[in-house]
């Protein structure tokens, strides 16, 4: 499956427990087909005390959603879209589907 979501892309979750939140890629592994969305599906990790954090306990911390579960918010019209490639000028660039437009 080919991931068509970047780092830094604005998604809408359509599917799960975070469904119709909306959030910017922080990461995405190829490999897993799954990104992490700033703000969404946090979950929480118990951490010990250490130097950095001397109290230690609960984090909340953002974990992974399939890719498949996010779609891709088109610059122009804010709403979610599919994403398409065309060669423009000799570069093979990210379309919307919806307004045509390069993402």
């Amino acid at each position: 499956m080919k991931v068509k979501i970047k780092k830094g892309d604005t998604v809408r979750v359509i599917a799960g427990d975070e469904k119709g939140k909306e959030g910017k890629v922080l990461r995405v592994d190829r490999e897993k087909n799954r990104a992490i969305v700033e703000g969404l599906n946090l979950a929480s990790k118990h951490t010990k005390p250490s130097a950095q954090n001397p109290q230690g306990g609960i984090v909340k911390k953002e974990a992974s959603i399939h890719v498949s579960n996010l779609s891709l918010i088109d610059p122009k019209t804010k709403k979610a879209t599919r994403v398409g490639y065309e060669l423009r000028e000799g570069k093979k660039v990210r379309v919307s589907k919806k307004s045509n437009v390069v993402i």
